[in-house]
């Protein structure tokens, strides 16, 4: 007895087509690797890392410590893979993950970031200097003005619109709801709007002297 065996689609050519496999989703990789797979966990750190790079470097402004953050964020995944909740993205709990870690090392050196050198290395070269000048000033007063964003609302922003996660993915990257997500964004844009347009809106004052 014949088996019947269902033909691939020929093209024109006369070759036949061969269906690209689709790869596998985070939640599978997860579910392969909490049973022990390196290989799935191997492509969930290919898959995410340089994002995840991405988002330590904007916080602590050093390539070698971003690098560091990126290893230990995985180290505490592989460590902590069990405890993703069923209602959480990988990415998201990636991210947040990453993200406290660089806040705990920007504490714990307690360092100044060097504003204006990370944002002309990211200005892209203009034709005549003084617009290049102009581009990478205000490069640098928008990244500073960031800096002065309260932590939640700052980091808020950058998911938002560095990262372009959902609403949604925020809220579980930073363990809150999804419109307590969406009123910090809506409060960082307007503290952004205010701190470029009045550019001592950020700054301390200094107390006057007393006669």
């Amino acid at each position: 007895m014949l088996l019947e065996i269902e033909a691939a689609p020929v093209t024109q050519s006369g070759l036949f087509e061969m269906t690209a496999p689709v790869p596998p989703s985070d939640e599978e990789l997860v579910k392969s690797a909490r049973g022990g797979s390196r290989t799935a966990f191997e492509a969930l750190v290919r898959r995410h890392q340089r994002p995840l790079y991405y988002l330590c470097h904007r916080y602590v402004r050093d390539p070698d410590a971003a690098a560091d953050l990126v290893q230990r964020a995985f180290v505490r995944v592989l460590e902590k893979l069990d405890d993703l909740r069923a209602d959480s993205t990988f990415r998201s709990w990636l991210f947040r993950i990453g993200a406290n870690l660089a806040l705990n090392h920007i504490r714990d050196h307690a360092r100044f970031v060097d504003e204006e050198a990370a944002a002309a290395d990211e200005v892209a070269p203009l034709s005549h200097p003084d617009a290049q000048l102009e581009a990478a000033e205000l490069g640098a007063a928008l990244r500073h003005a960031v800096a002065l964003l309260p932590t939640k609302q700052r980091m808020t922003l950058e998911l938002r619109v560095y990262e372009e996660l959902s609403f949604r993915d925020i809220a579980a990257a930073l363990d809150t709801t999804e419109g307590a997500a969406k009123v910090n964004f809506h409060y960082a844009v307007r503290r952004l709007r205010s701190l470029m347009s009045d550019p001592t809106a950020g700054k301390a004052k200094t107390p006057r002297a007393t006669p």
